[in-house]
């Protein structure tokens, strides 16, 4: 890969604390495993909005993937399908969203409420069209986050050819992906106006924000810091996890991303409450590797060592992770 995309994939916010707190949390996680629970074959399965997946291992929505590989988010889609998940398709895709779509398996959109409301609602309608199943609404960039690392690199517009495909208007024109620093709770229920797919807020770490989620008619919450992208020194989401679930009371499904990159990483986030875990960079360095074949190796990976996990820690299915089996040191 080139080393400026490179940096743009692996690059955080400011200092990237962040980025490094993400992944440094989950050494403070410890599992206290139970013993003799006759676990014998596990089922990993986890249905979300109506659709399974042979494991609660999503494909976060990360922008740009032509820079990683020749076959794009598409590849990435094939790679997800074949590892039976969901892959959130991010509005800042290098393909269309129809192209991705037709390369099998099963999708939700993720999407930056623009302030002009008519192409947001035509984004909306593009994506529902092509069958994506949920709607996953970011929340936490009211204004670009500053990537240092781009900003030496001269990274700061894509290369010739290459476009954010799913910011075309009707007229065929690419829109810039725009920040909106007005945009409030009201949008959700704009949103919700426009659109019959479940709506998943991301970019939660405040438990009165996940409060406010529910009450403005959410149908999940993604306890995400934008991979450290955004707010540099925002704290790691394993660490906000907990205060999220209490907050949101079971009356909704919390999923988390950032820093998973093992097995036991899923095992302790779904034991403090999520019901699914998003990864977003291991899928990007799997794709510039080997394309779908990658993406679906690192996913299988990903469940095998859950799977192994749980067996060790005494859980049959993943509803059976609770909090007494981690402890934070």
């Amino acid at each position: 890969m080139d080393p400026v995309h490179s940096d743009f994939f692996a690059g955080g916010a400011g200092d990237e604390r962040t980025v490094r707190a993400n992944t440094a949390a989950f050494e403070r996680h410890w599992i206290v495993p139970r013993v003799l629970r006759a676990t014998g074959d596990r089922d990993l399965r986890t249905t979300l909005f109506g659709t399974t997946a042979e494991a609660p291992i999503l494909v976060a929505p990360t922008a740009f993937h032509l820079l990683a590989h020749p076959g794009g988010e598409a590849e990435t889609a094939r790679g997800a399908a074949q590892a039976g998940t969901v892959m959130v398709v991010s509005m800042a895709a290098t393909q269309p969203v129809e192209r991705i779509a037709a390369a099998g398996g099963p999708l939700w959109f993720q999407i930056y409420p623009q302030p002009d409301l008519a192409f947001t609602e035509h984004v909306v309608k593009r994506a529902e069209v092509a069958g994506c199943r949920a709607l996953v609404v970011t929340v936490d960039s009211p204004v670009l986050g500053r990537r240092e690392r781009d900003l030496r690199n001269g990274f700061l517009d894509l290369p010739a050819g290459l476009a954010c495909e799913n910011m075309r208007d009707d007229t065929g024109r690419v829109r810039p992906v725009a920040m909106d620093a007005a945009l409030g709770w009201d949008r959700l229920a704009w949103l919700r106006g426009v659109t019959g797919l479940p709506i998943v807020v991301k970019g939660i770490l405040h438990p009165d924000d996940a409060r406010l989620a529910v009450e403005h008619g959410a149908d999940g919450v993604i306890v995400s810091n934008h991979g450290g992208r955004q707010l540099d020194g925002a704290v790691a989401t394993v660490d906000a996890l907990p205060a999220v679930v209490h907050a949101v009371g079971g009356r909704i499904p919390v999923l988390v991303d950032g820093g998973i990159r093992r097995g036991t990483d899923v095992l302790v986030a779904l034991a403090l409450g999520a019901v699914a875990v998003l990864v977003g960079r291991p899928v990007v360095w799997a794709l510039a590797d080997r394309g779908a074949h990658g993406v679906r190796d690192e996913l299988r990976k990903l469940t095998a060592e859950l799977d192994h996990a749980m067996a060790l820690a005494g859980a049959k299915r993943p509803a059976d992770l609770t909090p007494d089996l981690v402890v934070t040191r």
